[in-house]
């Protein structure tokens, strides 16, 4: 004991040998806590470490179907492989993960490329053919596109960037690319091509919209080919974050007849995703949202609900446990009310009556002089011209190193003409030119006008600064002032925005200003697209190209098939040019949608009259919404925002017209219902009403209908008797009172529904009902406007003698199993009560005599009651084309209501509203009016000048 106590005595008596001791002692805990943590339970705690690092991914739900009134299949889903990937890299700086970002992303474009795929591209700006960048879109989603590549919340928050050098509110295309391939974005290198370098940006921009939500895959592509997924599951070690999954993508059958009623779908937008996520956390930014139509209205029934599922991940992201799990749950299915077989029908005869009537107008001539409506024809070189200024015909494609011969040939013709008429311009604008507008030649007015109003739309010429009672505007607007005295006026008084166009501040005179000015102009003319068409149309009449040089180029573009007999026959000169493209018209191989010349566009509304349920609403022309759901293609976009057929605007619920003599039965119920007329009683027609200032004519004067009833003034539709009754209902002789009338019109029409929307469930223009002239308001003019559903709507309550109707184009919601979870059905809006049987019966009459007076209906098998309309918007196009009918006419089973916009006459429309209805009734072999060919329209006025 005595020798340990020496020993502990003499160890602890040192400092540093108790330190030493101590430091043992620690270092031995020490490490057998190490042996115990490694290796002893080494393996579970590396077990717990790799659980830690969880994952919960969102399971979405798949979209329901949406079917016709009989079941038949109108939009679903198509499952496909996509290739995804995830910002999950490691990098040790921005410019290092931009590099190998960059360089992962073009080598799997490149890939994808080669085996004929393509990225999703939702992205604001594309490459046109001819490889310049081009805005997609236009006006306010414009902006939130600008909005939403310079970060900013609103669009009211776009600024000048003091950085950048330019205004964000006005950034060109060019300069987003610029600013987004930068260093201080993506920094894309210069190495890669320019579609590449464009690429790559899409997708990092599109991984740039899912940055704030963790584990958010990014589409690079979707529908892709096998050899495409094969490339990814063999190279998926050396591609961070990529990875192919299952996709669910919308398809649409026949969808050219249902795309405005339907819609599409598309990926959230950011103002939709701020919207939506607001009041609901499980909105992501990669959710697929309807955009449009049914699809859109419909979206909370449609899309489902998302599932979840919680795994866990190593630190390189591969899957090692699975924990929570929620499936997700299926859309409901949407049924609408429409017949697709009848809808389907309707649509290709309207194309057909349209086709027709423009077939019948196309004359062999260069251009025509107009003095009225009724004598518009259309000139072939109209024709011709169409398929450069509608974009049926790629002029960008000239420039491509594979264009034809004759395609170069037109292209060297063009850029011969381009240089004349940009110097020619230069010396027109030279500020001591003297030359007025009016004398002119008259192309360049055209280019005169065009630069004015270019200048204007692009913010340089403020048009709101404009002093409209100056001597110098008003020698301008009467064409008796030069176009650089205009310029140099407008600089002069503050109406040119001189920093839109001088690149830095300085001091310098007018003239100076004016020169920049004009040089700035021609120099944005030169890349101008609008313009470069404009070029071509005075090229074109000026022999410098010829129509069979653009039917040629129809072939060599792939817009018609080189197979045809016609190809051979056009290039040797055995068919002229002329008789080619009316035969492709006739044949519907060129469609009047494509040409957008009058008449382009038309509409049609059926309804069954004992329930008020749409079976058919179409709208021409349509366009393929499977373009436009899932990933928009760029080039077809932009063909239908620039086609001037419009084919995205819904003519059946969008476009307002006067509805011309339709209107008449209106005017016969309130003045049978007010007393001023009977069914018996009759007003004689004197050719010309003069008892209001502008005298306005019956369209048979100088002739006369004689004495008629109310009955016979439907039949033959005569002015004068409407004239009448418009005046009694203001009070009549010595007690004449617009205001009266108009009122009493107005009550009346808003009992038949025209003065507010139907109650579709897509988007549709508020009708109006005049306001003043309560004379010409009672044979429809004056400004009254109602869309071609709301006047379906009204034809209904006519047949059905007084049963109003909201309507929908919903006929239930469904569950997977087909169990009806919801209905939906029209409602009776109201009823007009306010005529008797016998005034029904007279009205009635009046229409079926219309109908037995129409040469379209000689021979039908079905009784049709209907009323023509010829409404006139403008004097130098053709009127519209209306008609309203219903039949059987002794017992109504459906209305319907066709506008054929630009249509010529009222014939027109009859007889194609005759056709849909024989296609109803079944009394028409199909084969016989579904012939796929323009039908033979007479060159004749109507039968009714109405």
């Amino acid at each position: 004991m005595e020798i340990i106590k020496d020993f502990l005595t003499n160890l602890f008596s040192s400092r540093i040998r108790v330190v030493s001791v101590a430091m043992i002692i620690f270092a031995t805990v020490l490490v057998s806590r190490l042996f115990y943590l490694q290796i002893i339970n080494g393996s579970e705690y590396q077990d717990n470490y790799n659980l830690k690092l969880e994952k919960t991914e969102t399971i979405p739900a798949t979209r329901g179907n949406i079917y016709d009134r009989n079941g038949n299949l109108l939009a679903y889903n198509e499952l496909v492989y996509a290739v995804t990937i995830q910002d999950n890299g490691t990098y040790s700086s921005k410019k290092e993960r931009s590099e190998s970002l960059n360089k992962e992303i073009g080598r799997i474009v490149t890939n994808l490329e080669k085996n004929g795929d393509k990225i999703d591209n939702n992205f604001g700006i594309f490459i046109d053919s001819s490889g310049q960048y081009q805005f997609l879109s236009s006006g306010n989603a414009l902006q939130r596109f600008r909005a939403d590549v310079f970060g900013r919340n609103s669009i009211d928050d776009l600024e000048y960037n003091e950085k950048l050098g330019f205004d964000e509110a006005t950034a060109t295309a060019d300069q987003i690319i610029d600013y987004l391939q930068g260093d201080k974005v993506y920094n894309i290198s210069q190495d890669y091509s320019k579609k590449l370098r464009y690429e790559i940006m899409i997708v990092r921009y599109n991984m740039g919209q899912n940055s704030y939500q963790k584990y958010i895959s990014t589409v690079i592509a979707s529908d892709v080919s096998d050899e495409s997924v094969a490339f990814i599951k063999e190279n998926i070690n050396e591609l961070t974050g990529v990875d192919v999954e299952q996709k669910s993508l919308r398809r649409y059958v026949d969808s050219e007849y249902f795309a405005h009623i339907i819609g599409y779908t598309g990926q959230i937008s950011t103002s939709e995703y701020k919207e939506l996520s607001a009041s609901d956390d499980s909105v992501e930014t990669t959710d697929v949202v309807g955009k449009s139509g049914i699809e859109k209205y419909m979206n909370d029934y449609l899309s489902g609900t998302k599932g979840y599922e919680t795994i866990y991940v190593d630190s390189v992201g591969n899957t090692i446990a699975e924990g929570e799990y929620k499936a997700s749950e299926s859309g409901n299915d949407v049924y609408l009310s429409i017949d697709m077989d009848l809808q389907k029908a309707a649509y290709i005869l309207l194309e057909q009556e349209i086709a027709g009537i423009l077939y019948s107008k196309i004359q062999n001539i260069k251009e025509s002089n107009i003095n009225s409506s009724s004598d518009v024809v259309v000139p072939i070189y109209d024709v011709y011209y169409s398929l450069i200024k509608n974009g049926l015909i790629d002029i960008n494609a000239f420039y491509d190193t594979n264009a034809s011969e004759t395609e170069k040939a037109v292209l060297a013709a063009y850029q011969s003409k381009e240089k004349e008429v940009l110097a020619t311009l230069k010396a027109q604008l030279k500020s001591n030119n003297e030359v007025v507008y009016k004398d002119l030649p008259e192309e360049y007015q055209a280019y005169s006008t065009y630069i004015v109003t270019k200048l204007k739309s692009l913010g340089v010429f403020d048009s709101n600064a404009i002093d409209t009672s100056s001597d110098v505007q008003t020698s301008w607007t009467s064409e008796e002032m030069a176009v650089n005295k205009y310029l140099t006026y407008a600089i002069e008084q503050n109406w040119i925005d001189i920093t839109k166009y001088e690149s830095e501040a300085k001091y310098a005179d007018t003239e100076e200003l004016y020169n920049d000015l004009i040089d700035y102009t021609l120099d944005y003319l030169s890349t101008d697209n609008g313009f470069e068409r404009l070029v071509y149309k005075y090229l074109l009449l000026d022999d410098g190209i010829t129509g069979n040089q653009l039917c040629l180029i129809l072939y060599e573009q792939g817009i018609l098939s080189k197979d045809d007999e016609d190809y051979s026959a056009l290039s040797s000169g055995q068919i002229t040019a002329f008789d080619f493209m009316k035969k492709k018209i006739k044949s519907l191989e060129i469609t009047p949608g494509q040409l957008a010349l009058d008449p382009c566009s038309g509409s049609t509304v059926m309804l069954d009259t004992k329930t008020g349920e749409i079976l058919a609403m179409v709208t021409y022309p349509g366009y393929d919404n499977n373009k436009l759901a899932n990933s928009v293609d760029a080039d077809y976009y932009a063909y239908l925002t620039n086609s001037a057929a419009n084919p995205l605007y819904n003519y059946a619920t969008q476009q307002r017209t006067a509805p011309g003599s339709t209107f008449k039965i209106v005017s016969s119920t309130a003045g049978l219902a007010e007393g001023v007329i009977t069914t018996s009683s009759e007003i004689t027609d004197l050719g010309q009403f003069t008892k209001v200032s502008n005298n306005p004519k019956c369209w048979i004067y100088p002739s006369n209908h004689g004495s008629i009833n109310v009955s016979e003034a439907i039949r033959d539709s005569c002015n004068y008797f409407f004239y009448e009754v418009g005046w009694r209902l203001s009070g009549g002789d010595g007690a004449y009172d617009d205001v009266t009338g108009i009122n009493k019109i107005t009550e009346y029409a808003s009992l038949f529904g025209l003065d507010e929307t139907t109650g579709v469930e897509i988007e549709e223009n508020s009708p109006h009902i005049a306001t003043e002239y309560p004379v010409m308001a009672a044979i429809g003019q004056s400004d009254n406007n109602f869309t071609t559903v709301g006047l379906a709507r009204y034809a209904t309550a006519i047949a059905s003698r007084g049963t109003v109707y909201n309507l929908t184009l919903l006929d239930s919601v469904r569950d997977s199993d087909g169990n009806v979870l919801k209905e939906y059905k029209p409602s009776v809006r109201n009823q007009v009560d306010v005529l008797n049987s016998a005034e029904w019966d007279a009205v009635h009459y009046g229409m079926r005599m219309v109908c037995e007076s129409l040469s379209s209906f000689n021979g039908f098998s079905v009784e049709v009651a209907g009323k023509t309309g010829t409404a006139q918007q403008v004097s130098n196009r053709p009127n519209h084309a209306l008609f309203i009918g219903f039949a059987p006419y002794n017992n109504p089973e459906v209305s319907i209501a066709t506008r054929i916009a630009y249509g010529y006459t009222s014939h027109n429309a009859a007889e194609v509203s005759k056709d849909i209805l024989a296609y109803y009734f079944g009394v028409t072999e199909t084969e016989d009016i579904l012939n796929g060919e323009a039908n033979i329209v007479s060159n004749s006025e109507n039968e009714f000048t109405d």
